[in-house]
């Protein structure tokens, strides 16, 4: 079993009878979402699933999982994601993807968040390995691009797969990838949350519950 496999196994320990999961998104999270329906099976368990995009709905439908919609459910038990980067703070990274409403609506809707990854995603600061994804409208996007870049080293508007146009998120918003030097994350959280034309960011901070690094065979927990 390798690191992500044996990361994803642990939490399921977390899994209830009768829950609502929040399934993330990426190639740790597939593989949660793999050993939850075998779990769901063998112990004939009650669970409901949301996904927080579509490439997670649609591996909950491939693997047999009970999915219900967003729009069906005002909270959940239990949210369950990988991340870009995280911390021993339990600051967390989101936001490679195209998903940052959805992943910020389930970690705070949920009851308990938990972060998986394995050692290469654990950093000491948020923003070391990579810049801080922030959502903003394609309404005058180059004013408010101008008004991060106020508190911002540096930002980039994200071009899509292919290189030909921007790249567009889940609710049809532009990503621009920006570096930041700071000293306080709680701080510079709610200073980009604040700027008009800002839609969601990448930094998650005071949500995640329980973070669980696999290292070499070995999982640490932080809490």
């Amino acid at each position: 079993m390798n690191d992500k496999e044996l990361v994803a196994n642990e939490a399921l320990k977390y899994v209830k009878n009768g829950m609502t999961i929040g399934l993330g998104t990426g190639s740790t999270a597939n593989i949660f979402i793999e050993a939850l329906a075998k779990k769901i099976k063998e112990e004939s368990l009650d669970v409901k699933v949301v996904a927080s995009s579509t490439v997670s709905q649609l591996k909950a439908q491939e693997v047999g999982l009970d999915y219900i919609s967003l729009d069906q459910i005002s909270k959940i038990n239990l949210y369950v994601d990988g991340a870009d980067e995280l911390t021993k703070k339990l600051e967390v990274l989101k936001g490679r993807g195209y998903d940052l409403v959805r992943e910020k609506l389930l970690a705070q809707a949920s009851e308990s968040f938990i972060v998986i990854g394995d050692k290469s995603k654990y950093v000491s600061k948020i923003g070391e390995n990579y810049p801080i994804p922030v959502e903003i409208t394609p309404f005058a996007w180059k004013i408010t691009k101008n008004i991060i870049e106020k508190i911002a080293e540096d930002c980039v508007l994200r071009p899509n797969a292919a290189g030909d146009a921007f790249a567009i998120t889940s609710c049809g918003n532009y990503v621009l990838d920006c570096k930041f030097k700071y000293s306080d994350l709680s701080k510079l959280n709610h200073e980009i949350a604040s700027i008009p034309g800002v839609i969601e960011h990448g930094i998650f901070v005071k949500l995640a519950k329980v973070v669980l690094v696999a290292n070499d065979g070995e999982i640490i927990k932080y809490n």
